[in-house]
């Protein structure tokens, strides 16, 4: 993967010069300076001062070369999250448009939620309102993320793999629906390095190895193209298009093929001044090479909704194998890598609510955002809302005019009619794809022609619709209208529901649906009244288990209190009958003698491990490792603060799980037991497999005396040749 430097303000401050005038460079430099007093005195997780990271997320944004506001937002996107600085003393410092930038990429720190996940969701919830209303918001989310992607080295392995999942997840199909190449390509491959390393450094290695064959080839493909290209004038800028580890990984993954079957391993650019030169050149392609069925892709006459156009065609090239040759011209080339970016380069005079503007008309689906944002009440629903409508692959369908309609991969017509308007999916009766009647859950594929049939005698959808279609759009249109028509039978069905689950917890109605409990879910789901919060139940817009919980918070934690209670009591009896301490596990509670103390075997603790110790029902202190995914979603007030004792740490071995992973070779098992017995440590499990790609995967059980100890093994064993990765693993 490629290093990045990292840059100084001066460095940064001159590359901004290049395109912006003095006076705003000098308000970037206020920006730099305002910023880096507000950090004063922080650091990052690498040991460095905090300032580095927004001088490094506005390099990033004058590489992209966005407009001084945007910047400006970069070298203070963190300042309301992580200093005393407030929004109103942004506003009076710098502007209202800057002030408004930085506290959209500002996470919500100041409220609780009953989870992580419930928190997170709320805050990319928050980012994407703000973006729904000014884009520039995620282009400076976007390099944050990516600075962040960079120096993810420095943080727990737990931590580094939820942030590269979540970069997968969200930032980098978002980077692609903006169309930002450059930016998704390595958010995507730098993900991977993290969550599968193994496949990462495997993919790394194989590429490395044809490296010279391919760059052989590829000159060998620009010389014949150049050669044809001269004889009838047409000038053009042609390279090997660099392939992306992540691209390779998916390809390998979803269509089950092995490294050597992927087409576009091989390929070339070419960039010409005219659209017209493009498809001349696709002509000649065509005539050195024979085309391969199906391949061909016309992305200018057909733009993607990202704004990316180019030719796409792949063919027979020499030695028989597969080429893809991507043609464009040198505009489309600058939208492919930069994207939406690119029309927001900044010029002078125009400001960037005029680039705003531009932008609006052509991303239509930010408006469905805003749209959702009052349709939708859970946070973590329109997060997955999110991810099904405008994050999964797609399918482009036209309508019988000849427009294009973006829809997820698994749409059917109805999907389609809501995508077109409410009461043309309402009204909706039957559907023609490709002059054909098709039924109403026919999966549409892209390029099909679809004509909705209405009828204005039509009843209305039906409750089934609910089941068979796709987007979020589409259901929530659905329930709309069911919310419209059946309020009395909505609200008298949705408080049966909710009583019915009041039930289900083992509590009584009438006990639990006092003002004060109700109170409680209006506030959490914002309706006004108590039958505009039962009719919503029973158009399902929320459910019923979701009520129940909110109006019996109170009285659970009661319980739970009573039964901690009683758990202590029967733990203080067990220990009165056994009168004894931990058995030999070398950790005790802090001030309290005679427990019964055993350690967990799920995470293995170790001295020197950040341990807990959890209060089971009968059965003593159970001790876990502080990261044990186990304990993260138990009672916190079961949880009880526990400590190795240091006198019984060399008199007792603790078992450890290694898993080692590396390219097998003979030998290499060997290797490894070697060291590990050169360091005194008993072996007593050894478990090891090999795939068809040479990948090994070793598990090792060991006993050792605490994580210095551990370290020493580990370090030993990371030192051996083609070893990629080790790690301790949990149960």
């Amino acid at each position: 993967m490629a290093k990045h430097q990292t840059k100084t303000i001066e460095e940064v401050l001159g590359e901004a010069s290049q395109y912006i005038n003095e006076q705003n460079t000098a308000l970037l430099r206020h920006a730099y300076e305002y910023a880096e007093q507000a950090h004063e005195g922080q650091v990052r997780k690498s040991g460095e001062a905090y300032i580095i990271h927004p001088v490094q997320v506005a390099s990033i944004l004058i590489n992209l070369e966005m407009d001084p506001a945007t910047i400006a937002g970069g070298f203070l996107h963190d300042v309301l999250e992580d200093t005393d600085v407030t929004y109103d003393d942004l506003k009076e410092e710098f502007s209202e448009e800057i002030a408004l930038l930085v506290d959209g990429v500002t996470k919500l720190g100041k409220i609780k939620y009953k989870s992580k996940q419930a928190q997170q969701a709320e805050n990319h919830r928050k980012m994407f309102i703000a973006m729904s209303k000014d884009i520039r918001v995620i282009l400076i989310k976007l390099a944050d993320r990516l600075h962040n992607m960079r120096t993810l080295s420095h943080l727990p392995e737990e931590k580094q793999r939820r942030i590269a999942n979540e970069t997968l997840e969200i930032f980098a199909p978002l980077a692609h629906r903006l169309g930002i190449s450059t930016i998704k390509w390595e958010l995507e491959d730098t993900a991977l390095r993290y969550m599968n390393p193994q496949q990462y450094y495997r993919i790394v290695h194989l590429m490395k190895q044809k490296r010279d064959k391919r760059v052989q080839y590829i000159e060998q493909v620009i010389d014949e193209i150049n050669s044809q290209l001269g004889d009838v004038n047409i000038t053009a800028d042609i390279s090997g298009r660099p392939k992306h580890i992540y691209s390779i990984y998916r390809k390998m993954v979803h269509q089950k093929k092995d490294f050597n079957e992927i087409y576009d391993l091989l390929a070339v650019r070419v960039i010409v001044k005219s659209i017209k030169e493009c498809y001349a050149v696709l002509g000649i392609i065509h005539t050195c090479w024979k085309p391969m069925p199906g391949r061909f892709k016309d992305y200018i006459a057909m733009p993607k909704p990202n704004l990316y156009q180019s030719l796409h065609t792949t063919v027979i090239g020499p030695k028989g194998e597969p080429l893809e040759v991507q043609i464009r011209t040198q505009d489309m080339h600058d939208i492919a890598e930069y994207g939406i970016a690119a029309h927001w380069a900044y010029k002078e005079g125009k400001t960037g609510a005029d680039q705003q503007k531009d932008m609006s008309r052509q991303l239509t689906w930010f408006r469905e955002i805003l749209e959702w944002q009052n349709e939708t009440n859970d946070a973590e629903e329109f997060m997955e809302s999110l991810k099904v409508d405008f994050f999964s692959d797609m399918v482009y369908v036209f309508t019988p005019n000849g427009d294009v309609i973006e829809l997820p991969s698994g749409s059917i017509p109805l999907d389609f009619a809501y995508r077109i308007h409410t009461e043309v999916g309402n009204k909706t009766i039957g559907a023609k794809v490709n002059g054909k009647m098709e039924p109403l859950d026919y999966k549409l594929k892209t390029g099909d022609i679809v004509e909705i049939l209405t009828s204005k005698h039509s009843y209305g959808p039906s409750e089934d619709w609910l089941k068979i279609t796709q987007t979020t759009q589409a259901k929530n249109k659905i329930k709309q209208f069911f919310k419209k028509q059946r309020r009395e039978e909505n609200v008298e069905r949705g408080r049966e529901a909710v009583e019915a689950e009041i039930k289900n917890l083992g509590f009584q109605p009438k006990e639990v649906l006092v003002e004060e409990n109700i109170q409680l879910a209006l506030d959490r789901f914002h309706f006004n009244t108590a039958e505009d919060l039962y009719a919503a139940v029973g158009y399902q817009g929320v459910t019923a288990q979701q009520v129940a919980n909110r109006v019996t918070e109170k009285l659970r934690e009661k319980e739970r209190a009573r039964d901690l209670e009683n758990s202590i009591k029967e733990m203080q009896q067990e220990v009165e009958n056994k009168r004894r301490r931990s058995s030999g596990s070398g950790v005790y509670v802090k001030g309290i003698d005679n427990l019964l103390i055993r350690l967990s075997k799920c995470c293995n603790p170790v001295p020197g491990d950040d341990i807990v110790g959890f209060i089971t029902r009968g059965r003593g202190v159970s001790v876990h490792r502080s990261d044990c995914p186990n304990i993260k979603h138990e009672d916190e007030s079961r949880l009880i603060e526990v400590e190795w004792d240091n006198l019984e740490q060399e008199r007792k071995s603790y078992s450890v799980d290694l898993e080692v992973s590396g390219f097998d070779r003979s030998g290499f098992l060997n290797d490894i037991l070697q060291a590990i017995n050169e360091t005194n440590t008993s072996i007593t499990a050894v478990n090891g497999k090999s795939d068809r790609h040479k990948m090994a995967t070793i598990n090792l059980t060991i006993l050792i005396h605490n994580v210095d100890h551990l370290k020493r093994i580990v370090d030993r064993i990371k030192k051996i040749r083609d070893v990629f990765a080790v790690q301790r693993t949990l149960h």
